[in-house]
């Protein structure tokens, strides 16, 4: 699963980087793509990062109701 994790990561630091270059193109980072882009990027990362820490699979468990 670490894999996944790792492609989550890459994916959101990717989107936030494309939102730096959207920004300095059009000078503003508060369009509306750029904003979504940035946005994403940093929800994708904060996500990789929980799901990394010890524990995660049995919190996401517990919202998802998949425990006995």
């Amino acid at each position: 699963m670490g894999v996944y994790y790792f492609a989550i990561l890459f994916i959101g630091v990717f989107l936030i980087f494309r939102a730096g270059l959207q920004a300095s193109k059009q000078g503003s980072f508060l369009k509306p793509r750029v904003f979504v882009y940035g946005v994403m990027g940093a929800v994708l990362i904060g996500l990789s990062i929980f799901m990394f820490t010890p524990g995660s699979a049995d919190i996401v468990a517990d919202l998802l109701g998949m425990t006995n």
